[in-house]
């Protein structure tokens, strides 16, 4: 039986029948995405909140279904911030990343950034300038690249090993220096961000456990009265095992918990989540086009490709799909039955692949192929104009 919400089902129903051409398409559960947001956020401790990373899904109707639940957004970008503070003015934005323009930076002053994560002490330099001259008072965290002995790794580690982001534990007296001649940028805390796709709550217990420890132990040797921790995001989706992710539920009572051991402390604990957030409410459909044998292996071609959908390819898995049988296949058109296949798109490479030596029990022309967790970083982070395929239909159940 297929898994794909019945509501997800009729969505992709109407738009096949919108037009002739076989369908590609995003579909969009909102009412689900809002769901889960609410579910995630009522989990948290107290004293945490949940900001939602606008890179992994910025559509509008999708930060529109957040909106009233996340705590705010992160921001990594000045296009981010201008997208986001035009539609929610009065939204919380928290604004990372590395190389910051200084028309980055003024903007963030301007539209009222509560935080500007700060990635180096040249960043942090040229905000203060920025600052002293505009006579503006700006608060900010230093993001910390800490080294780890033992890091935990995962398939994406952005720090505890020598990365871009951040700046090493070693800078902190320079920035706190330089933070002391002036008084307009103000530090309130550390951003914590050393790997992405996080699927084991207990290794990232110990993890944030790690950062609370390293933050107590840096308020009594350089004298700080730390209000915020942000310990990023990173909690993945598991793409391969679907049937096993991230307990979030148990994470939290963990985390509720380890937060007693700090109960002395006036923290705030921020997570900014995105792929874990935003990805099980999105489902990429593409119509088999043709499907042919060569060798002993067999190949269907989808409508639509990589170029819409990178996540397999950026991820390097074999993505998690149902199949949704057409009633009126091709009568000459071959049929794939109880054998492995592989699906692919319709680009001139062979690395547009979705999942490789997969088994069906049928799958044929017409059949529409729905994958899913297609909900983050998917369409917003693909190559959509290589051959100049038209884009797909985009739909979002309200």
């Amino acid at each position: 039986m297929p898994e794909v919400p019945v509501s997800v089902q009729r969505a992709i129903k109407e738009l096949k029948g919108q037009d002739s051409d076989p369908l590609c398409a995003y579909v969009y559960d909102l009412p689900e995405l809002r769901h889960r947001a609410q579910g995630i956020v009522e989990c948290l401790p107290p004293g945490c909140e949940m900001f939602y990373a606008a890179k992994a899904n910025p559509a509008l109707p999708v930060l529109g279904a957040l909106a009233p639940f996340v705590h705010g957004f992160e921001v990594a970008s000045g296009g981010e911030l201008d997208w986001v503070r035009r539609h929610f003015p009065d939204t919380p934005v928290i604004y990372g990343g590395p190389g910051k323009l200084a028309s980055d930076l003024e903007k963030a002053i301007d539209q009222n950034v509560e935080l500007i994560h700060v990635e180096s002490l040249l960043e942090l330099q040229r905000l203060c300038d920025i600052a002293g001259r505009r006579q503006a008072n700006q608060d900010i965290l230093l993001r910390i690249n800490l080294e780890l002995a033992d890091t935990p790794s995962t398939r994406l580690t952005m720090g505890g090993v020598p990365t871009p982001f951040g700046m090493e534990e070693a800078c902190i007296p320079d920035a706190l220096a330089l933070l002391g001649r002036q008084d307009r940028v103000r530090l309130r805390g550390f951003h914590f961000h050393l790997m992405s796709h996080q699927l084991d709550e207990k290794r990232h217990l110990g993890l944030i456990t790690h950062y609370l420890e390293t933050v107590r132990a840096w308020e009594a040797r350089y004298g700080l009265t730390i209000t915020e921790i942000n310990v990023g995001g990173g909690i993945g989706i598991n793409y391969t095992r679907p049937d096993q992710q991230f307990d979030w539920s148990g994470f939290c009572s963990g985390l509720d918990e380890l937060l007693q051991a700090y109960s002395d402390r006036a923290w705030k604990i921020r997570f900014e989540c995105g792929r874990f957030i935003t990805a099980p409410c999105g489902f990429y459909v593409g119509e088999v086009l043709d499907v042919k044998r060569c060798g002993e292996e067999w190949f269907a071609i989808c409508r639509g490709g990589t170029h819409h959908f990178r996540t397999p390819a950026a991820q390097a898995h074999d993505h998690p799909f149902d199949i949704l049988p057409t009633h009126d296949r091709e009568a000459a058109a071959p049929v794939v039955a109880n054998h492995s296949v592989t699906l692919v798109g319709q680009l001139c490479t062979p690395k547009d692949v979705f999942a490789r030596r997969v088994d069906v029990e049928s799958l044929g022309v017409g059949d529409l192929v729905v994958f899913r967790y297609a909900g983050a970083y998917a369409w917003n982070i693909s190559h959509q104009a290589f051959l100049m395929h038209p884009h797909p239909k985009e739909h979002f159940i309200e």
